[in-house]
């Protein structure tokens, strides 16, 4: 019994190394992998440049802001030094600023870093970097601050707070999770939530706007979507919106109409494209439309970019999640950047 027992810890045992093996296996194979990126785009800082962009934005009221994710570069942020170069990278592309996510600027739990690398986002190691010194250093803005409706709701002073560090007046919320957006009345009730806590963020000089998914298109009434509710019960005075294309047209809605439908409300824009990203023989003729560059895809980019600029759009936010030319989001955002300069960069 007792030589049992041993055989099976024994067992245990070097099965629990080999997972610790494969598992550092795997993070040094990955941090080769990242550094080699993140050095085929290695830059200096160009203060100059720095400089022309800030009195550009100070003198031209017309300035259209344009940004990148920051969820599009967690893996890229695995040291300091790896993350100053990456947003060097995007500041030498054209872009003025990035969205920046409380939770990928914090420590997170074992849990959500989980959950992003199994959705196909990892948030990397950025949670452990001094992001007020990396964006003081990138020359970058923040154009805004992603949080959640609890921590305002929790803490709204703080929130705004740390939007106002990184020189920010605006924070965003996305979807809700474990949410029943097909529940008339629990949607109603989300629009008062959205209303009080932007209006308690006023009150701290800081303005909240709403991000969708697709999940908002469900039908709560026989001609009203859960979006439509959201639209109509919130008062502009509170709540806005950062308004993404890329899920409304994965939930089949006419995206230009919703857009106008929004109009001076949608404040912030997140772009991306739609498109075939796998190379043929095909098993089947059906294929799966991932995100890809822009211009690169089948979004009527030309008609979305039209109605922002016409509805007075502030500022326009890249965000691909994944199926990067060369697996190098680096790359995608350069090669993104060439569509986005053509519609919004200042003439």
């Amino acid at each position: 019994m007792k030589r049992n027992k041993k055989k099976i810890l024994k067992v245990i045992s070097v099965c629990i190394m080999l997972v610790i093996i494969l598992i550092a296996g795997y993070k040094i194979k990955e941090n080769i992998r990242i550094n080699k990126i993140v050095k085929s785009h290695q830059t200096k800082q160009n203060t100059e440049q720095n400089d022309v962009v800030k009195n550009n934005d100070v003198n031209d009221s017309v300035h259209i802001s344009t940004a990148v994710q920051q969820i599009m570069i967690g893996t890229m942020c695995n040291n300091y030094d790896n993350a100053l170069q990456t947003l060097l990278a995007i500041k030498n592309a054209g872009y003025d600023s990035i969205e920046l996510n409380d939770f990928m600027i914090h420590k997170s739990s074992i849990l959500v870093k989980l959950m992003t690398k199994f959705s196909g986002i990892p948030i990397g190691n950025g949670g452990k970097l001094d992001w007020p010194k990396l964006i003081e250093e990138s020359g970058l803005k923040v154009i805004s601050l992603h949080s959640n409706l609890g921590s305002i709701e929790n803490d709204a002073k703080a929130i705004a707070d740390e939007a106002k560090n990184f020189g920010t007046d605006t924070v965003v919320i996305t979807g809700m999770y474990q949410f029943d957006y097909s529940s008339l009345d629990d949607v109603k009730e989300l629009a008062k939530r959205l209303n009080q806590a932007g209006k308690a963020l006023s009150e701290e000089g800081i303005r909240l706007l709403y991000h969708n998914h697709n999940v908002e298109l469900q039908k709560v009434t026989s001609e009203k979507t859960a979006y439509d509710i959201i639209i109509e019960e919130t008062d502009p005075a509170y709540l806005n919106f950062e308004f993404d294309s890329y899920w409304m047209a994965d939930g089949g809605t006419n995206v230009p109409a919703l857009m106008e439908k929004l109009g001076s409300r949608m404040k912030l824009w997140h772009i991306n494209d739609r498109g075939y990203t796998k190379s043929g023989p095909y098993m089947t003729p059906i294929l799966k439309e991932n995100a890809t560059e822009l211009g690169n895809g089948n979004m009527d980019l030309d008609t979305l970019s039209a109605i922002a600029k016409k509805t007075g759009v502030e500022g326009v936010v890249l965000e691909t999640h994944q199926n990067w030319v060369d697996n190098d989001p680096i790359k995608s955002l350069q090669v993104s950047a060439k569509y986005i300069l053509e519609q919004f960069g200042d003439k």
